[in-house]
């Protein structure tokens, strides 16, 4: 897969480092970024909280051309631009800020299909605000990312990418 002047081939994401990283098509880490995994640690089943493993893809990427820290509710913007005067008015909203990545699993019966499916449980690579910490689970299942970071790597996708979540 060719994006720009490189070549990219896969997206790694390592739950017990917290980490995400880019491989190229001659397995070279072209980017590695500090993530925030889900609070429930780890598994499959819909309404778990957990983030889903194995091999996925990337089926859908949303915010193309957004300002950074724009507000996502039902994978649209929604005009408004985060600050925490805002996160105030709603506290109980789980922010998805800048981008979205929606993964969609591989692996039938494990995370695709019923009541394991990834894509249908709307797992996301995500932005989050910046107050938020990386590098400790405290996701919902979705994969939290800083928003300069996701904005930089998310040029660097595209739909198809496979997704490895270990």
């Amino acid at each position: 897969m060719v994006i720009g002047d490189s070549a990219v081939s896969h997206l790694l994401i390592d739950i017990a480092r917290q980490r995400l990283q880019l491989f190229d098509d001659s397995s070279v880490c072209t980017g590695d970024y500090s993530v925030s995994t889900a609070r429930n640690g780890t598994g499959e089943r819909d309404g778990s909280g957990c983030t889903p493993r194995g091999q996925h893809y990337i089926r859908v990427m949303i915010g193309a051309g957004q300002p950074l820290n724009s507000v996502f509710r039902g994978r649209r913007p929604t005009g408004e631009i985060y600050h925490p005067e805002l996160a105030i008015g709603y506290p109980e909203r789980d922010w998805i800020l800048s981008r979205i990545v929606w993964l969609c699993g591989r692996q039938w019966g494990v995370n695709r299909g019923p009541g394991v499916d990834t894509f249908r449980r709307f797992i996301y690579i995500h932005g989050t605000p910046d107050t938020e910490p990386m590098g400790t689970p405290l996701s919902h299942g979705c994969v939290r990312m800083r928003n300069a970071d996701l904005v930089a790597l998310f040029a660097r996708l595209q739909p198809g990418m496979p997704v490895f979540i270990f």
